[in-house]
């Protein structure tokens, strides 16, 4: 967890004939080119930076590496490119310093520390135009951010070190060992549970956090817990909000312009001075992209079933062997939002929580199911038992979401890894942690199996 960060000092030669007793105060003059962390958020204009520098962190590793660790790695998406990166996560032979893990592990951390410096900060500021409303939304948006920081971290390499102070002091980093993935999912609910009491009922914002936004990722989390009740509970107190959330129609309409369409709960918008060039290497070489990342031939098949994809094969384009994504599609400008939690998604959690609780609601299920499948227009769902509607709903998430980062993980968390893409061995479902980091913390440790 290497990401805390060190003062840049530039070191000038001392004219000659400069007393050396004067050293001691040279060396221990503050930078001119760095602002200690304890004096960088002080007042209302600062915090409010910090926090958009914490949304900042937050694009970087949801821009490009992330969501590749969420789809090529599974069944959706195969390596079609010349970067042994990328083969190395499709053929799920991932060694420690892979150039994708990596960053993404250290960019999710950079986001938990820029978190970290609002939270240890901004409740402290004594400045009239920082108001406690936008105070306790500033302080529950970096509560938010850790908590989804924490997730992504858990659900991709298990238990990690809880940094929970910022790390402008290396010192702060020693003696912090791994903690269980158990205690890290309990860290997540923690962060939850204190940014829904600060954060507003927003009636318009999508991409930054609102008490919406935290009930649809602690959805997630429980779901990930196997809290089928929670679970519920939670994704239809956000699917309950049917003036902010709704299923658009026709399926494309999500993800072509205008962003922030009713479909998007939390979404990491970009502009073009702040490019999201994802779009690259879905596209291939005659439209300018790289073609990195390609539709496997299985799903180019099911979303040109009318019975299957219905209305979802608007997500490909191309014929033949040069069939290609398109939900990252803005090439001229590159605006593409990072699509983190849209409203299909909490039907789909509360299908699934609704079919594997204690007592299961199979009608209610199969509601929440016929009503994303209808959106694209897939017949209904025909099949009555419990294990055919869990199964349906694992097939209706590998379509609704091909492209977004949900396949592998939803593979792992299900333990259906080895069943569906033939990966028996458990220590592979979750990803190395960095080489270099293992090499720098001695209380960082590597996971079984690299």
């Amino acid at each position: 967890m290497k990401k805390s960060y060190k003062y840049i000092a530039a070191i000038y030669l001392i004219a000659i004939g400069l007393s050396f007793t004067s050293c001691e105060n040279y060396l221990s003059e503050s930078p001119s080119d760095a602002i200690p962390s304890e004096n960088a958020i002080t007042d209302a204009g600062t915090a409010r930076a910090a926090i958009i520098g914490a949304y900042d962190a937050v694009q970087g590793y949801y821009a490009s590496n992330y969501p590749t660790l969420g789809t090529i790695t599974a069944d959706n998406v195969v390596f079609n490119g010349t970067l042994s990166q990328y083969l190395q996560l499709d053929q799920n032979s991932i060694p420690t310093d892979n150039a994708i893990t990596v960053p993404a592990y250290q960019g999710i951390y950079k986001a938990i520390n820029s978190a970290n410096a609002v939270i240890a900060t901004v409740g402290t500021i004594k400045d009239p135009l920082l108001t406690e409303i936008e105070k306790n939304k500033i302080l529950g948006e970096a509560y938010f951010i850790r908590a989804l920081g924490y997730f992504d971290l858990a659900r991709g390499w298990g238990g990690v070190q809880l940094q929970l102070k910022p790390t402008s002091d290396l010192g702060a980093l020693k003696g912090i060992k791994r903690s269980t993935l158990s205690a890290t999912y309990d860290q997540v609910l923690a962060d939850l549970v204190q940014a829904e009491t600060l954060l507003p009922e927003d009636a318009t914002t999508r991409n930054r956090a609102q008490k919406s936004t935290v009930r649809a990722l602690r959805a997630r989390l429980h779901l990930y817990r196997e809290q089928w009740t929670d679970a519920e509970d939670y994704a239809t107190q956000v699917i309950a909000n049917t003036t902010k959330y709704a299923l658009v129609k026709p399926y494309k309409t999500f993800f072509t312009s205008p962003f922030l369409s009713a479909e998007s709960v939390f979404e990491l918008t970009f502009s073009s001075n702040d490019k999201n060039s994802f779009w690259n290497l879905w596209y291939p070489s005659t439209v300018g992209g790289q073609f990195t990342l390609k539709p496997s031939n299985s799903l180019v098949a099911k979303l040109n079933d009318v019975q299957i994809g219905g209305t979802r094969n608007t997500v490909i384009a191309g014929t033949g062997a040069t069939v290609y994504g398109v939900l990252y599609n803005t090439i001229s400008s590159s605006t593409d939002p990072s699509y983190v939690i849209r409203i299909a998604e909490l039907y789909l959690i509360r299908a699934e929580a609704r079919a594997k609780k204690a007592t299961p609601d199979l009608p209610g299920a199969i509601s929440d199911l016929n009503l994303v499948r209808a959106r694209a227009d897939v017949p209904a769902f025909a099949g009555t038992t419990q294990a055919e509607v869990i199964q349906a709903i694992e097939d209706e998430n590998s379509l609704e979401f091909a492209f977004e980062s949900h396949r592998w993980f939803d593979l792992v968390r299900t333990k259906r890894v080895g069943d569906v893409l033939g990966v028996a061995n458990t220590n592979f479902w979750l990803f190395p942690l960095p080489y270099s980091d293992i090499l720098s913390d001695p209380d960082v440790t590597q996971n079984p199996g690299y």
